[in-house]
Formats: C-alpha cells, structure tokens, sequence
C-alpha cells in the first residue's frame, strides 16, 4: 500500500514564469511523465525562442534594481519563499516523486526538504561581507607621481543575470543550490530546468513569487526543443552560465561562453573512484558503495560506482557487496520498504542496460542484476542494481559514466601507488573516496587523488565544503560560502591614504 499520496494532474497546464507574470507559452505543451508507471503527471510549457528572448531581457531590466537592494531585503524573501515551500511541503514533496521516481525518503527529505534549507542557508549568506580590506601599500615617486600611501579594498560584486540549466536528478535541490547563492548576490536569474521533471521548479518560482521578488529578478522558461537552452545561454543579455549535467553538453555550452566570454560554473559527468584498501573496514565500505544502487538510483555524479579493490580483500568485498543487494528492494518508489526506483525515463533505462550488455561482452562478470526488474502491472523504467567484477581499466564500463544503478569493481594488487594509478587514470574528477583502517594512510592517499572531493570511510559530504571538479567534472567551486563567491566578480578600489 503506497505511503505517500500520487501527485495528480493538474487541471491547469503549467505557464512559463517570465518577467513576474505567469505566461502562455508559444510552443504549447508536453507531457510530464512518472518514471514509475508511465501515467501523465502534468502539462509542462514549451517556451519558443523569442520567449526565452523575452526572460533574459526581463532578467536584464531587473539586475540593476535587485543588485543594488539592501542584503536585509534579499535575505528576507529567500527565507518568506523556504516558509512557504516548507507550508506546501506534502503536496510539493509529491510532485517531485512523481515526476523523478524518487523514493518516498529521498523525494521529501533530500529534494523538498534540501530546497528549503538551501533557501535558508543563503538567506543568512546574503548577510555575509562581502569587502574585505587589504594592508595598504606604500609607493616611491616616480613616473607615476609623487611617493603614497595606497589603500585598498577587495569587494565581491554580483556577476549580471545568471542562466541556471539545472539536471533531472534532483528537480528541487540542484535548482536551489544555483537560484538562492545567486540572488543572495544581488544577481537576476533565468531557470532552465532539465525537461523531464521541470514542474517542482516552477513551484520553486512560486514560492519566490509569492515571497515578493520583484517582477523579472526570477524567470522559468522550460522545453524538450535544444533551442530553448541554446537561447537561454547565448543570449548577449546573460553574464553567466551555472551549468550541471553531462560533461558532453558542458563542453558546448563552455564553447558558447567563450565567444563572449561569459562566467561559467560547470557541475558535470563523474565516475567516482571508491579505493578499498587492504586494511579497510568492509562493512563500512559496502555501506557507501552500497549507495549508488540506492540513491536515485545511481543517478547521481558523486557515486562511488567504480571500485578499486586490493586482491587481498577483494574476494569478500564482492561477496559482501552481492550479500547487500539481495535485500535491496525495486519497486514502485510510493510504497513502503522500496530502496531502488526506476530511472528517469525509458531512454535512459535503455541507456543503462546497454552499458550492462557492454561489459559482459568486455570481459566483466556479472554477480548481481544484469536483467530487467518486473514491477506491478510491468510498467516503469525500471534497472535492476548491478554488479559488475573482474573489470579492467581499459573496459568502457569502467571509464564511462553510466549513471545508473551499475557499480564496477576492478581488483590490484600491489601498494598505494597502484590504486592511485588506477583512480587518476579517469577522464573524470568528481569525488573520489578512500577506505582504511589508518587515517593517516588515507589522508596520504587521498592527497594524491585528482579529484574536487574525497571522503575518507565516508561517502558524507561537509555542506559548506567547496564542491567541484578537476578535468572533465566541471569548473569553479560552489555549496557554502563558496557558491556566494561563484556567483560574484571581484572588484578591487584603491585611493591615496
């Protein structure tokens, strides 16, 4: 019996959000679909070109007034928009387990739940100082004039009008995570949300709407047409792309910004590498590997879904791993006790899959999963967690991002300078992870890893950590303070003492 209520749909198709009005949109409508049965969770707008024209002209109308309102202001409507997400909670919580097909636990305590502390947390930020001065300068007569005594203050600005392209693994908090820092700086913003799930982010506009932003500060333009992201990035209106999603589309949009040189923060692809050393506490590691099957499925960049296993530990490892996913349920995310729901979409679940057939034809042994889960009447897309041994450095399966449920395991057998290796030799640097009985072996090895973040005998993150990636995972640095920095440029004034 289902614990939490289905979002229904809605008699009233979603409107763009666009200079502080709710818009019809020129492109009509499309249907959001459940991943976990394939019924029709509501309307979704498709925004034309010049409508998205028309969100950054309104975002870039709106800058001047927003950026020079006092932090006090910003703060207060960041925190009146989390007290009515956190009023709309059940209902809001709903939604975004019926568009993502996210676990009951997970849709309302890591989306809903992650949005309105989010939105807190960058209510207090927009109170934070942003001069900071720096020891003043004494200068000799020259040709540049007679000899002083320079002061100098460094003072973070807001950047512009910021689009935000958000992922579809999490339709609350990743949109939250970019809106909240960079209104809090004084930036306007245009949203648009990933077109798979994009109804918890309008929701996530009215909230703002009703909190009081002002007309333009915040605009949604959603779509399934390429076009309407490409308008949102290259619009000359728009300073700044905060990007999360694939590192291919990434590469394309960092093309597009660098034609007029516009900032960039890029959260892209991951294949995080889990090193389990010889002296680690299995138990402990299953437990965080164990995560990737069951949060969002393995949707998720910072995954530890490629594991490097020293020979000696390597055979229990697996055999613990296989023993923690029997008990692993897939099923309709709504009902009590299931830990794995579908994927996003049957595309994707295809994607998967095929990515499963790949590696046994590389090589890997297939010890869990590999066949596709029947669940209720035989509707949903859903992937059975899988794992994969016995892999190489050279399988695709192993240097590609899958995105799913799928974990690889990849035995060595000499020191720390091999597992090293083997984590670097990654297109990719997310987050990596080390397990070890010594902490201070592990700080060794996790100084060597080419990676934004490690966790030592833990997948848990510090949320005022800076997160981000080296090479392929993206660029700049955000969450904490950090994301306030991301969304500013640095303005240096000097004047004679």
């Amino acid at each position: 019996m289902s614990t939490t209520p289905r979002a229904t749909p809605s008699g009233t198709p979603q409107r763009l959000y666009i200079g502080g009005d709710w818009v019809e949109p020129a492109g009509g409508h499309y249907e959001v679909i459940n991943p976990a049965d394939e019924s029709v969770v509501g309307l979704a707008p498709e925004a034309g070109r010049a409508q998205v024209a028309e969100a950054t002209r309104a975002a870039a109308e709106a800058f001047g007034a927003w950026s020079r309102t006092t932090p006090e202001a910003r703060a207060a409507i960041l925190d009146r928009a989390a007290d009515i997400m956190q009023r709309e909670y059940e209902p809001w919580a709903a939604l975004a387990q019926a568009e993502t097909g996210a676990p009951t636990g997970i849709a309302r305590g890591m989306q809903v739940g992650v949005g309105v502390s989010r939105f807190r947390r960058y209510a207090r930020g927009a109170l934070e100082p942003v001069e900071k001065a720096l020891p003043p300068q004494v200068t000799e007569a020259g040709p540049m004039g007679r000899a002083a005594i320079l002061g100098a203050l460094e003072v973070r600005r807001p950047v512009g009008v910021v689009t935000c392209v958000t992922s579809y693994n999490n339709p609350w908090a990743n949109p939250a995570g970019k809106v909240a820092p960079a209104l809090a700086m004084g930036n306007t913003v245009v949203v648009k949300p990933a077109p798979q799930d994009p109804l918890s982010v309008f929701k996530m506009a009215e909230a703002l709407h009703e909190a009081g932003v002002p007309a333009g500060v915040v605009n949604v333009v959603s779509g399934t047409s390429v076009e309407v992201g490409e308008a949102a990035v290259d619009s000359p209106d728009v300073d700044m792309v905060s990007f999360t999603g694939s590192t291919a589309v990434g590469q394309r949009i960092a093309e597009v910004c660098g034609r007029t040189m516009k900032r960039q923060l890029m959260e892209l692809g991951g294949k995080g590498a889990a090193i389990v050393l010889d002296d680690a506490d299995l138990d402990s590691a299953v437990m965080g590997i164990g995560t990737t099957f069951s949060f969002y499925s393995g949707q998720i960049c910072t995954a530890p879904t490629r594991v490097i296993a020293h020979r000696s530990v390597y055979a229990r490892l697996v055999e613990k791993l296989t023993g923690y996913l029997a008990f692993m349920k897939v099923g309709d995310p709504a009902e009590r006790g299931t830990v794995v729901g579908p994927v996003i979409s049957a595309a994707h679940r295809d994607r998967v899959e095929s990515y499963v057939e790949l590696g046994r034809k590389e090589g890997a042994r297939i010890v869990h999963g590999g066949e596709r889960p029947v669940v209720g009447a035989g509707r949903g897309f859903y992937v059975a967690p899988t794992l994969l041994v016995d892999c190489t450095n050279d399988m695709r399966v192993v240097r590609e991002e899958i995105f799913g449920p799928v974990v690889v395991v990849v035995p060595f057998d000499g020191g720390e300078d091999e597992a090293v290796a083997l984590a670097n030799d990654s297109d990719f640097g997310l987050l990596s992870y080390v397990w070890s009985g010594d902490s201070a072996r592990a700080f060794r090895v996790a100084g060597r890893l080419r990676t934004g973040g490690v966790g030592i005998n833990t997948i848990g993150r510090n949320m005022e950590a800076p997160f981000g990636g080296f090479k392929q995972s993206g660029v700049g640095r955000d969450v904490g303070s950090y994301a306030l920095h991301a969304y500013s440029e640095v303005q240096s004034i000097v004047w004679p003492g």
